[in-house]
């Protein structure tokens, strides 16, 4: 029996007219039904948004961060039913969705804590002569209604890391979840409403695009979060008006092995950096420049670790890689590759679909640099593995893309280190370390056409308050 999920519209379960069917994309089966919420609905949730602004805001901290650890505690307790529910609806392994859930258990623990530490500061004003006899105090309030929209590929803790900082910032929320993945962030939405939030705070509402689209337009909302495709997000903030935006755009991670490194503990985590649920992450590896005297030693390992990785059904808790979230990306990524081969690359591996939305995972070698494999992001099972022999060379590979999101560096030297650290242009570069590796506290974001902002609930909530400065003339008789 398909189960049937209505939307949260105001902290209330409601129909609409308009049904969404959930399709797993391994099997084409109808796993999940709810409903799109249209233009009566988006008002009716932006006009309940703006009523509960006034009790948000009236929270205290100690009201905010208990209602964030009740539903980190319900997110927990109920993991298998999230984890089950993601891995449907986005085919992703279940190992890998639940590992997604405890992340959200996480994020919402990390948000409860940062909500009792939002502080302000004394400023030394008398730093003029003007300034004598005055003090100053800074203190972040609420910014106001939230609109929210996630994407497919994390659709549980991608929602809750815009969910939870607004709560903890005092704001209402509403969420537009990717069509294609709605039923996890409805279950989100269930989770924080019972937590105890102020009526009408929160909304998750599955739309189309163009009632969708009023997020970005609507005046009535003080802040944009988006994550998503670079395209989609930057013509957001050229439409988004006077409100604040986060953009976490995407990515085409680079990551530099050099002489010296370990090439089992490299080659076994780009394995999981590249190849991770199809490779279907902002961060997953993509573009690996390998010194000229270890490439032959470390493509071996590669490949032989890429090929023990065992497609199939991603129920079955044995599946590493399971599809692409739908047939149109498993025939993208087919027409990409025969692009590349075609321009002179070859495929160590790989380099064919293999079912209704599967794909081979693929390493490719002597790849054109601006065959879109490489210069475009892929968001596909599949790394394209090149040649350096000078070390800045590797940096200036890495720097050579219209995305800065995070870089990779497996080295034993601290001067390395340092200086790529220093040059390379992106948000995080993790040492010995894939780009794709992230804690969801950490500060989390990019440059370029990677994005705008910073994620992690510290950083978030920063952007989701206003920072207001008070003068008091201690002078004044």
């Amino acid at each position: 029996m398909v189960r049937e999920q209505p939307f949260w519209l105001g902290g209330r379960a409601e129909r609409s007219s308009r049904v969404l069917d959930v399709i797993n994309p391994f099997d084409g089966a109808t796993v999940a039904r709810t409903w799109l919420a249209g233009p009566a609905e988006f008002d009716r949730a932006t006009d309940a948004a703006i009523a509960a602004a006034p009790a948000m805001r009236a929270l205290a901290a100690y009201e905010r961060s208990a209602i964030l650890s009740a539903a980190s505690v319900e997110i927990r307790t109920r993991r298998d039913e999230i984890a089950r529910a993601i891995a449907l609806e986005a085919g992703k392994p279940i190992r890998d969705a639940v590992t997604e859930a405890d992340r959200a258990t996480m994020t919402f623990q990390v948000a409860a804590e940062e909500a009792r530490r939002l502080e302000g500061d004394v400023i030394p004003i008398d730093l003029a002569p003007h300034g004598k006899g005055r003090l100053a105090i800074t203190r972040r309030f609420p910014i106001g209604p939230v609109a929210a929209i996630s994407p497919f590929n994390f659709p549980f803790n991608l929602a809750a890391h815009k969910v939870a900082p607004a709560i903890a910032a005092g704001n209402p929320v509403v969420l537009k979840p990717a069509s294609k993945t709605p039923m996890s962030a409805l279950l989100l939405g269930e989770i924080v409403q019972s937590a105890g939030l102020p009526p009408g705070a929160i909304s998750v509402l599955p739309m189309d695009r163009e009632t969708g689209d009023r997020l970005v337009t609507d005046e009535r909302y003080k802040l944009l979060t988006f994550t998503g495709s670079s395209a989609v997000g930057w013509t957001m903030k050229a439409r988004a008006g006077k409100k604040r935006v986060i953009l976490e755009l995407g990515g085409n991670a680079g990551v530099i092995v050099d002489e010296g490194a370990d090439l089992d503990f490299a080659a076994a985590r780009v394995t999981t950096g590249g190849f991770a649920f199809a490779g279907q992450s902002c961060i997953a590896v993509q573009r690996v420049f390998v010194h000229d005297r270890i490439f032959d030693q470390f493509a071996s390992k590669l490949v032989s670790n890429v090929e023990r990785l065992k497609l199939g059904d991603p129920i079955d808790q044995s599946t590493d890689l399971g599809p692409l979230i739908e047939e149109d990306e498993a025939a993208r990524i087919d027409a990409w590759v025969k692009e590349a081969i075609a321009g002179g690359a070859r495929p160590l591996t790989g380099g064919r679909r293999c079912g209704r939305a599967m794909y081979m995972p693929t390493v490719l070698v002597d790849v054109p640099l601006d065959a879109k494999v490489c210069a475009q992001e892929v968001f596909a099972p599949l790394v394209a593995l090149a040649r350096f022999t000078d070390f800045q060379r590797a940096l200036d590979l890495v720097n050579a893309s219209s995305y800065g999101l995070q870089a990779g560096i497996f080295t034993p030297s601290l001067e390395h280190t340092l200086a790529a650290f220093d040059a390379l242009e992106v948000g995080g570069v993790m040492v010995n370390e894939v780009p794709t590796w992230r804690i969801d506290h950490m500060p989390y974001g990019g440059v370029k056409d990677s994005g705008l902002g910073r994620e992690g609930p510290r950083y978030t909530i920063e952007e989701m308050t206003e920072l207001k400065l008070l003068v008091i003339n201690r002078q004044a008789t």
